[in-house]
């Protein structure tokens, strides 16, 4: 890995970050210094995560809506099709829009039992058909995810490829993928949606693993492989967390660097509500902060 090469890459960068609603006062309070941190470094949206069966729901849009009303960032809510009829899900899209989000994620989403998906009987069947009618309510800017490991639901890579080209076609104008540590799967699932006249941006999806124990337990239900060589540099580091933070530092800019030399300029972080390893990956990225709102006027 060479830090000196990122660093002198001139092409132009857009990032994006992920957050999720908090549960707790200590939460809300831990996801607002992580923006915080964040935001001087003007990434292109952040998107605010939807719990398994929208059970986030509210807490989702109250978090989008602050951002809206206190920070200079762009804010994406996500929105799932589990659990809620057509009807309940457009008074959210219209909730949001009137709120000034004109950004969503649009998922199929988790069902909060984490068995088969099951379509609500008066919902949607797929993402497709919440993509068509976010877009007949308002003109949103619409994000959906992409699978280049397969989601544990789908039976091929084909079948993949098949719904994130009905996706695109519905009015989806990006693919963020999946978290992953291969790049080289990134990569070739990227060329392969090129081959099949998959055009929009194809943005890799990347996680701190400072957690490992929680990034396997995340990964073994999205069908991620975790590589045995990450495996190997968390060996007996359990009760040492500042090791691991340097480890995962090193990790995520190796990873960066195999992207960028795949051609990929978009990156999305997931940041578990945690700054620091993001922040300094954008850094080693080239991405300067900038003055924010708060300090512009003071």
């Amino acid at each position: 890995m060479s830090l000196q090469r990122l660093a002198a890459h001139t092409r132009p960068l857009r990032v994006s970050f992920e957050f999720f609603p908090p549960r707790t006062a200590e939460m809300e309070e831990q996801l607002w210094r992580a923006i915080r941190r964040l935001e001087p470094l003007a990434p292109a949206f952040v998107s605010v995560t939807y719990g398994a069966g929208g059970s986030t729901r509210e807490r989702t849009h109250a978090t989008v809506k602050r951002i809206v009303e206190g920070t200079t960032l762009a804010p994406a809510a996500h929105l799932t099709c589990v659990a809620a009829s057509r009807e309940e899900i457009e008074q959210v899209v219209a909730s949001y829009w009137e709120a000034g989000i004109r950004h969503v994620v649009a998922l199929r989403g988790d069902m909060p039992d984490a068995g088969p998906y099951a379509p609500h009987p008066q919902g949607y069947s797929s993402t497709p058909e919440l993509i068509e009618d976010i877009r007949r309510i308002a003109p949103f800017e619409i994000s959906v995810s992409a699978y280049p490991e397969c989601h544990p639901d789908s039976p091929s890579l084909d079948h993949e490829m098949e719904l994130l080209r009905a996706k695109v076609g519905a009015g989806a104008v990006r693919a963020i993928t999946q978290f992953g540590f291969d790049s080289a799967v990134i990569a070739r699932f990227r060329d392969l949606a090129r081959r099949r006249g998959i055009l929009v941006p194809i943005v890799p999806g990347l996680m701190p693993t400072t957690n490992i124990k929680g990034v396997r337990r995340m990964a073994a239900k999205a069908g991620v492989r975790v590589p045995d060589w990450l495996n190997r540099l968390y060996e007996g580091l359990d009760e040492d967390p500042e090791t691991r933070k340097l480890i995962a530092a090193a990790v995520l800019a190796e990873q960066v660097e195999e992207l960028r030399s795949e051609g990929f300029d978009q990156f999305h972080f997931y940041t578990l509500n945690q700054a620091d390893l993001t922040y300094a990956a954008c850094r080693i990225l080239g991405i300067q902060p900038v003055a924010t709102v708060a300090e512009a006027a003071a």
